[in-house]
């Protein structure tokens, strides 16, 4: 169940923003994207699930399975999202809805995917807010997202993108917007999920020490473009290009644990 993307090519207004990225993302991979801010990453992330903002057009080529998703129809689009692949965003409030509790949301994936009856996916909500250790998962499913922490919030957004077991995970810097200590504890769960469940996951980061404990293979991107790909350990121990030896000197040392796995 792998994702091909070759040659991507997106843009908006006229400006090419992502140009020529190419990747594949085998069964049960670990993938990440890596890039400074305005390097394409997000938007390449986007351009997969047809999430593009109003006036960005795709070209290129994205297979999902052998299914190419360029051009599909939205509907089609959505029924593959939550289902055959997951997204986590960085900021919480961009996947969760004010106005719905948190157990509703989590909810209404499995019923839609799976045709759950009401109190089955009810049910399934406290389940998966247990599964990312949300505290007293009874009762924070009647909660608001507003009523959360930070760290409560993104825990909740993964549980919404993993509750239908997605084949492949899309994380979008999932982690950028907590304090260190919380940082590392999603990390830590994220992948213990991941492997739990055997999906495939393609991370997005700008730092390269969470790539180092999270992905096996990084692709760096620069304006748009793939500037190096390669293992996570030859991009740690041998950077080839300008940008990633940038981005090594950048490495938050406090979640860098070299010892660990790559």
């Amino acid at each position: 169940m792998s994702l091909d993307v070759e040659d991507l090519r997106v843009e908006i207004d006229g400006r090419r923003v992502v140009d020529g990225v190419t990747f594949t993302v085998p069964d049960g991979a670990r993938m990440g994207l890596i890039g400074e801010s305005g390097s394409g990453k997000s938007l390449t992330a986007l351009a997969v699930l047809g999430l593009l903002p109003e006036g960005a057009i795709a070209s290129g080529s994205v297979r999902w399975q052998g299914r190419e998703l360029i051009g599909l129809p939205d509907r089609e689009l959505a029924r593959l999202r939550g289902d055959e692949i997951g997204i986590v965003f960085q900021e919480p409030r961009t996947a969760l809805n004010p106005i719905r509790t948190i157990g509703r949301q989590i909810a209404e994936s499995v019923r839609i995917h799976e045709r759950a009856p009401r109190r089955a996916a009810s049910a399934r909500a406290v389940e998966e807010a247990r599964r990312v250790a949300l505290p007293d998962p009874e009762r924070i499913v009647a909660r608001y997202p507003h009523q959360l922490s930070g760290g409560q919030r993104q825990r909740a957004a993964i549980a919404m993108a993993l509750a239908c077991r997605p084949d492949l995970l899309i994380a979008d810097e999932p982690t950028t917007a907590l304090d260190v200590t919380i940082q590392a504890e999603i990390l830590d769960m994220l992948l213990s999920l991941v492997d739990d469940d055997g999906m495939s996951l393609v991370f997005i980061t700008h730092d390269l020490a969470v790539l180092a404990q999270i992905a096996t293979h990084g692709v760096v991107l620069e304006h748009g473009r793939v500037v190096e790909s390669a293992s996570v350990a030859d991009l740690l121990s041998h950077p080839r290009s300008e940008i990633t030896r940038g981005l090594l000197r950048d490495a938050t040392a406090t979640l860098w644990r070299p010892g660990g796995d790559a």
